[in-house]
């Protein structure tokens, strides 16, 4: 095993602030992207997909369980398989509590092709009580390219989208997929990727962090036990 080089305390602390140089710039770099993805324009999701989940039968707007905007993690479990993708249980394991992205007004649930009573059991034994959805019979996957056809053959790849709603309206404002997942399963990171962001007054653009009528994203964290519906 290579491992790093032994060094002294005064050593450490000068290899670290030349290190944290770059990581602003990353994080200024960071920040600027975020800002340029929530600025990118919105498709409107006007098919009627069919989903069933816990509760029955439910269509995309359903899924926002009221709330204004909805990530979707594309979870690879093809309707042919006993079981979930190993890596997008790995991704879902990591998944915090969702009552954080709920105080933002989105919701987050997972979605495959597999039929619900493949994913109910699953789902019991990962022991997760997030929302799962089932496509299902529906070209969902399909049409947010998480499901690919070559040459008559299908295969599955994860990924994310993101949803916004207005009133009964439903629009498509961003999807990323398999390396574009490196980094996310916080919940700021999910809502970096969505088009009102952390709802903080320093982001761009502006107006969107008083978009729920609620303070600012970071003046809304509670314990998790603490928050009200």
């Amino acid at each position: 095993m290579s491992l790093p080089e032994i060094v002294s305390r005064e050593q450490w602390r000068a290899a670290r602030e030349e290190l944290l140089i770059k990581e602003k710039v990353i994080t200024r770099a960071r920040d600027t992207l975020n800002a340029q993805r929530r600025g990118m324009p919105m498709v409107e999701a006007d098919t009627e997909y069919v989903f069933e989940g816990g509760d029955g039968k439910a269509t995309l707007l359903d899924l926002f369980e009221g709330r204004y905007q909805l990530v979707v993690y594309h979870f690879m479990f093809a309707p042919e398989w006993d079981a979930g993708c190993r890596s997008c249980s790995g991704f879902l394991d990591q998944i915090g509590h969702l009552a954080h992205l709920h105080a933002r007004g989105t919701t987050f649930a997972a979605v495959s092709r597999a039929p619900y009573t493949k994913i109910l059991p699953f789902k019991a034994r990962m022991g997760w009580t997030l929302p799962w959805y089932s496509s299902y019979g529906s070209d969902f996957n399909h049409d947010f390219e998480a499901t690919l056809e070559h040459e008559g053959e299908l295969s599955e790849r994860p990924g994310v989208s993101c949803f916004l709603r207005d009133r009964d309206r439903v629009f498509h404002t961003y999807s990323t997929y398999e390396r574009g997942l490196d980094g996310l399963g916080s919940t700021t990171s999910l809502l970096d990727l969505t088009a009102l962001g952390r709802q903080e007054e320093w982001e761009e653009p502006k107006g969107r962090a008083s978009a729920l009528g609620a303070p600012a994203g970071s003046e809304r964290i509670r314990y998790h036990d603490e928050y009200e519906d």
